[in-house]
């Protein structure tokens, strides 16, 4: 057989911590999804200069290769480490700038003057005068900065500073080893940025990349390029079709929030103000559990307002009929009280002392009805209102005192064992259901009680047996329901069974009528310590 399936509950908590740490996470990963664009404009920044440096130095190596008789004197050596292995035909230069990793430096240091001995070599400056036309020319488009080193760091080509050493600088530096080096620097600019700008670091660095050119295993100098890298709002303005798409899937982000909110927290709500609206009203199918849920939390709330909705329905048809029980059953020796008084007021004179006194007595037989049926009813109200207390009773004890206190009326009460079971429930009050038990026995003819007691896990169970009349079964049924009795006319009132019932259930046990071929068994369930 297949079971239904269980829907999974979430914690409120549970829900609401998702619901925030995605608030949270939306501005945050807007922020992310900057600095991420921001790097890539930098990263591709430094590609496109690697790629000019590239070409400028095969440029300068093939103007160098053309003008000296013995070019592979020229330059300086450089260490094994330094230069790539043999057997490789393709050495690309891959950037490798971090704007979360690479500190940023001051800006480039200005240009000095060389030392004696490392001045630059005349034709490599005949060389660099003759390429700066063409870097400048190149500057109109790729808006980089370049300049043309020796091998000692002098400025052989570019718009100005000829003639001054840059090897202080620390990407120079690196380069006159033969190692690529890029780096960040900060920018300054004559213009304010726009506000706006604020948000991207690109509007004040500036990306530098020295690139070794090397012939043959000599350094014969270094491309020094630098250029600002692409603003990041101009480029989000080129993709705007994929930034509108990124706005969208937030705006779509943050309908599922509310969509989520608004099916597990709101929608769960309103359904249990729409029952407790329907249970005001009376509606008995509006009292039960919502069907989903949705948090553990409201589930929890939907079942004890369940619950609270039918025991209050169940008070309230209780009330309800036992007033109407109440009345009635008062009402029958009212009105017999009134109608003999009434006889006797109109008829005094022409009874007989005989006629008087059998209209007394029967006067006096109601007001006693009327007075045990008072008692009867402060006794349920007080069972009715037991406070369970932490009290408990050893079941031998009762069940001794109880064969003792009926020895006396004739009915023998046998304990077929001697159970020294303690129970969590008060001695008086375990006395007082038992005796009321023994007296219904009575009540029906029983002349004897046999006691039988078995013990589980949690509770003894106690089987009490007797040999009366036994209860039809058409009755058996409504032996629990208030005012119901078939000894009315011996002045059975019809509510200790009732009586037993609350106060044994007021303490977590219960009572019910088990099967015998002759007279009454009442089956108790009561808790252990």
């Amino acid at each position: 057989m297949n079971r239904p399936h269980k829907k999974r509950k979430y914690r409120l908590r549970t829900i609401l911590l998702v619901v925030n740490l995605t608030v949270l996470i939306l501005p945050l990963g807007s922020i992310f999804f900057f600095r991420i664009f921001e790097n890539l404009l930098v990263r591709q920044t430094e590609l496109e200069l690697i790629s000019q440096a590239a070409v400028i130095s095969s440029i300068y190596k093939n103007q160098i290769v053309h003008s000296m008789f013995d070019p592979n004197s020229y330059g300086k050596p450089l260490p094994e480490s330094t230069l790539p292995p043999e057997n490789e035909k393709y050495t690309p230069i891959l950037p490798e700038l971090d704007l979360s990793d690479d500190p940023v430096l001051p800006p480039r240091p200005d240009g000095m003057e060389p030392e004696t001995d490392s001045r630059t070599d005349p034709i490599v400056g005949t060389i660099g005068k003759n390429l700066s036309p063409i870097l400048l020319d190149a500057k109109m488009t790729t808006l980089s900065a370049i300049k043309i080193l020796d091998y000692h760091g002098n400025t052989v080509a570019g718009q100005s500073e000829i003639g001054l050493s840059f090897s202080h600088a620390e990407e120079i530096a690196s380069a006159l080893e033969g190692q690529y080096k890029s780096v960040i620097r900060e920018r300054i600019s004559d213009e304010p940025p726009p506000p706006i700008a604020s948000i991207s670091r690109g509007t004040s660095i500036r990306v530098f990349i020295a690139f070794p050119v090397i012939h043959e295993n000599r350094l014969w100098g270094v491309v020094y390029i630098s250029r600002t890298p692409k603003n990041i709002l101009k480029n989000l303005y080129a993709q705007k079709g994929k930034v509108i798409l990124a706005v969208l899937s937030i705006i779509g982000l943050t309908l599922l929030l509310v969509y989520f909110i608004s099916r597990t927290i709101s929608r769960p709500v309103y359904q249990l103000i729409k029952q407790t609206q329907g249970a005001a009203e009376g509606n008995i199918k509006a009292m039960q559990p919502l069907d989903d849920p949705v948090t553990e939390e409201m589930e929890l709330l939907s079942k004890s307002f369940s619950k609270m909705a039918l025991s209050l329905h169940e008070r309230s048809e209780y009330i309800r009929e036992f007033a109407s029980h109440v009345s009635h059953e008062f009402k029958t020796p009212l009105t017999a009280i009134q109608g003999a008084s009434e006889l006797l007021l109109e008829h005094y004179e022409e009874m007989s002392p005989d006629k008087r006194r059998k209209f007394i007595e029967n006067m006096l037989h109601d007001a006693d009805r009327l007075k045990l049926l008072v008692a009867r009813l402060l006794e349920l109200a007080k069972a009715e209102n037991i406070t369970p207390s932490k009290e408990t009773a050893n079941l031998s004890d009762i069940l001794n005192k109880l064969k003792s206190k009926f020895a006396s009326q004739g009915l023998d009460i046998e304990i077929k064992s001697q159970p020294n079971y303690q129970l969590k429930i008060s001695a008086d009050i375990l006395e007082t259901a038992l005796s009321n038990l023994a007296t219904n026995s009575l009540q029906h003819e029983a002349t004897r009680i046999e006691l039988d007691v078995r013990k589980t896990d949690h509770e003894v169970i106690l089987d009490m047996r007797d040999n009366g009349r036994g209860i039809p079964p058409g009755n058996r049924d409504k032996i629990f329901t208030p005012f119901f009795t078939t000894n009315r006319e011996n002045g059975g009132t019809g509510l200790g069974l009732r009586i037993v019932q609350t106060m044994i259930e007021a303490y977590s046990g219960k009572i019910g009528l088990g099967e015998t071929p002759k007279g009454t068994l009442f089956t108790l369930q009561l808790p252990l310590v």
